[in-house]
């Protein structure tokens, strides 16, 4: 089984982007979805390097054990929410050795607006090339509308939204086996 560390960029309990992870994962059966919570992981600082807390060594463990990386992140001001951006800071170190570099990966970016988290997803995807993470291309994923997707129990209840992402699933599951490591 293909394991996929899940970093999401939203850290609020109900959010939508977390939502969407979730569902993703129901929706793709052959892969194996680890959550990592990295609400948790301390702010980079390089002077910490040399003896690195004991959450950054979780992360980059967890992400070195992983065969893909998936982001799902709602928008902030048009970039990715500090959370995220923290994460891979520390998992991209010690420079040029992180556990992040070469990881074939997925982006899901969400807004509860129209345009899906466009920015978040194109901020993102600059940091994972300088990572030199393959990315998947096609399709692309910017889920917009998300307040409206589901229920109370937060399922899934948009037969759209659950079509894109089977197929989502299919071309991420494609992607990781032409670049596995």
């Amino acid at each position: 089984m293909t394991n996929v560390a899940v970093l999401v960029g939203s850290l609020r309990k109900e959010s939508f982007s977390r939502k969407v992870a979730k569902a993703l994962a129901a929706l793709t059966p052959n892969l194996t979805f680890e959550f990592l919570d990295i609400g948790s992981v301390s702010y980079f600082n390089q002077d910490l390097e040399a003896a690195p807390p004991a959450d950054w060594t979780a992360l980059r463990e967890r992400i070195a054990a992983a065969d893909a990386i998936l982001f799902v992140t709602a928008e902030y001001n048009r970039s990715v929410p500090g959370v995220l951006k923290n994460a891979i800071d520390v998992a991209s170190r010690p420079y040029g050795q992180g556990a992040l570099m070469g990881k074939p990966a997925a982006i899901i970016s969400t807004s509860i607006g129209a345009i899906g988290g466009f920015g978040a997803n194109h901020h993102l995807r600059q940091s994972l090339c300088f990572l030199n993470m393959p990315v998947l291309e096609q399709p692309e994923a910017y889920i917009g509308g998300t307040g409206s997707l589901f229920d109370d129990a937060g399922q899934l209840t948009n037969d759209g939204t659950r079509d894109f992402l089977v197929n989502f699933g299919k071309a991420f599951e494609k992607h990781i086996a032409r670049n596995a490591r």
